[in-house]
Order: C-alpha cells, then structure tokens, then sequence
C-alpha cells in the first residue's frame, strides 16, 4: 500500500478539488435556515420548479411513445433495420448547443427557415414568433428536444427488444395471438427493466436542462421558459448569491430522488 500511494495521490488530490471540497463547501453554503424560508416565498421558484416539472412530463412522455413506437416498427423490418437505426440517430450525435443554435435559426421570425417555408405555400406568418411568443416559447424547446433525445430512448428501447428471449414470442405466434397482443401481453412486460431505466435516465436528464433553454430563449420571453437550473444559475453568477443557489440546487436533487424512487416503484414487477 506504501508503495503504491505516491501513483495514486494525485488522482486523489484531483478528486478532493473536484469534488469532495465543491460538494461541502456548497453543503456550507446552502444547508441554512434562511434559504429556504426565502425559497418558500419565491414565486419565480415556484413557477421555474412548475415550467421544469411541466417540460419534463412533456417531453418524456413524447419522447418514450415515439421511441417506442419506432423501435417496435424497426425491429420488424429485418436487415433494412440498421439503416433506419443509423439514419434516426443522428440529431443525438450532435451536441446540444449545436442542435440549439441550429433550431433557433430555424425558428427566427424574421428569416427562419420554418417561416420561409411556409410563405412559400402561400401562409401569413407575420403573426408566428415562435420562440418570442410567450404562448408557444415552451412548446418549441420542448419540440427541439424531442428532436434531439428520442433517438436515446429508441436505442435502448431497441438494445432492449433484440436482447428478448424469442420462445414466447413463437409460441404466442403459434397460438394465434395477433401483433398487438403479443407486444401488449408479452413483449412489453419483458421489455419492463429496460423501460425503467430509459425513463430514470431521460426524467433526471431532463430536470437538468439548462443548455438548450439557455440558447435558444435564455429563460425568456419575460419568464415563459425558466427552469430551475437557468434560474440557479442566474442566483449564482449574476447576483452573486451562491449560497441560495445551493440550497435550490439540494431541493432539485431531492425533487428527482423522489421522482426516480416514485418511478421505480410504479414500474417494479411483482
């Protein structure tokens, strides 16, 4: 042990500086009664943790139904199957802030692409803000990341399909079952683990949002797309007040330890 602890006192050092100091300097700064007595009263909290909750049950639920529905229809199509896998995951090869400063050229009122080409079928778009709207703000981050994460879930969705044991499947084709009973009765409580853990992966995931809302409306218009990671941010480095950043940061890994504990309760197999 002597011998071997200068090789590895330097990892050790990186890992103290890295993480072990941030985490109890920010337990030091956040972990007082007053923050979150503050937190309690904050309506622009409380309306970033309800835009963040609603995204994130958006999305997710959007992002697993198509996912799903692409894997089961791909995984029937045999080897031209490789084809559409490779062709449907490309938006989540790029990275995030390539994607969104993409989609926020797309969406541009003035010489976007989407807007082109609808006057181009002859449509008034004079009143299509789309991200500077404060109706539709939220709905096109959400569109974006659908685009971008539903490649995710169909890959391991579709890991998850290949790796079933095929005997059930056979005797339920013998049996006469028609495809919609068989993925009801069969495939889908077979595929019930790996669900679990595309939902907890993509739910925390999406808690956490911050770069694509960051470029494409930075929390705007007004306060239409805030979530709780732009509005910490915002606390920490623009008003400097990084012990109420900390203590928000500890209330939104709770909200998504009960979260993911909920999940996998309702998703537990008896």
């Amino acid at each position: 042990m002597k011998g071997r602890l200068p090789w590895i006192a330097p990892a050790m050092v990186l890992l103290l500086a890295l993480s072990i100091f941030p985490l109890i300097y920010s337990l030091k700064l956040g972990l007082k009664p007053a923050h979150f007595e503050r937190m309690f009263h904050d309506r622009l909290f409380h309306i970033a943790l309800w835009q963040t909750l609603l995204f994130t049950a958006l999305a997710l639920i959007a992002e697993f139904v198509l996912g799903l529905s692409l894997a089961l229809l791909i995984d029937g199509l045999g080897r031209a199957a490789r084809l559409f896998r490779a062709g449907l995951l490309m938006p989540m090869l790029l990275p995030p802030v390539v994607a969104a400063v993409a989609w926020r050229l797309i969406f541009n009122p003035q010489f976007g692409v989407l807007n082109g080409t609808l006057k181009g079928f002859g449509l008034d778009t004079s009143h299509l803000t789309w991200t500077n709207g404060e109706g539709a703000a939220l709905l096109c981050v959400v569109l974006v990341d659908i685009w971008e994460w539903t490649p995710f879930l169909f890959l391991l969705l579709s890991a998850g399909l290949q790796s079933l044991p095929q005997e059930p499947l056979e005797a339920a084709r013998v049996d006469g079952a028609s495809w919609w009973q068989t993925t009801r009765d069969i495939t889908l409580p077979l595929l019930k683990p790996v669900v679990l853990l595309a939902l907890l992966l993509r739910s925390m995931d999406l808690m956490r949002i911050f770069d694509q809302i960051f470029i494409l409306t930075q929390g705007g218009p007004g306060f239409a797309t805030e979530t709780v990671s732009l509005y910490i941010y915002r606390t920490a480095f623009r008003f400097g007040n990084f012990g109420y950043a900390a203590a928000m940061s500890f209330v939104m890994l709770a909200i998504t330890t009960v979260m993911a504990r909920s999940l996998m309760r309702v998703m537990k197999t008896k």
